[in-house]
């Protein structure tokens, strides 16, 4: 009889063991999954937040964005900081354009301009004034009242026409500081189907 009380608690404490081992190993897989989850939406939101178009960023927003690609000496940026920008046929979208004034020598604020111009567009097959007319705003500006070291931001943004070529055509901001040349920059819109 003991014997058997002895079997029987035994096959007791193993079950609770078993059942406890069971449920520990559960809420350890529960809790793994529950992290994993988190992690994938964080992430999942990082990507869409950071692919956001160039048209949803508030003036604030850019100027924070265009100031993080400014290094030491950067004269001009360009915001994505990529070399090519996607832009699908009938939607508007563009590049951020950042301009430092670095002028030495000179207190208080300088005039500035730009002007964006379309230099390689032989991939398209247009004109170059087909090629700058898919700029709708911000083609040029001029009389930018901007102080020593300090910078500012714009928008030059592009509506591309639906039977505009599937190419890449290269643009270039010249920056000029009151009569003077300051600075160019280049970059690149790839054209891509609705």
């Amino acid at each position: 009889m003991k014997i058997g009380r002895f079997r029987f608690n035994n096959r007791s404490r193993s079950k609770k063991r078993a059942a406890m081992e069971m449920s520990i190993g559960t809420l350890v897989t529960i809790v793994l999954l529950v992290t994993v989850l988190i992690l994938g939406v964080v992430l999942a939101q990082k990507i869409f937040f950071s692919a956001r178009s160039l048209v949803d960023l508030t003036d604030q927003e850019l100027r924070n964005e265009v100031n993080k690609l400014f290094s030491e000496d950067s004269r001009v940026v360009i915001y994505p900081g990529t070399n090519v920008v996607e832009i699908r046929q009938e939607t508007t979208d563009g590049v951020g354009i950042g301009i430092r004034n670095l002028l030495t020598g000179v207190a208080g604020s300088t005039k500035f301009s730009y002007e964006v111009i379309a230099t390689d567009f032989s991939d398209c097959g247009v004109s170059k004034d087909v090629a700058e007319s898919w700029i709708i705003t911000g083609k040029q500006e001029s009389n930018i009242p901007i102080a020593s070291g300090d910078m500012i931001s714009d928008k030059i943004l592009f509506r591309i026409p639906v039977g505009a070529p599937l190419c890449i055509a290269k643009y270039r901001v010249n920056v000029n500081a009151g009569n003077e040349v300051y600075a160019t920059k280049s970059f690149n819109i790839e054209i891509r189907a609705k």
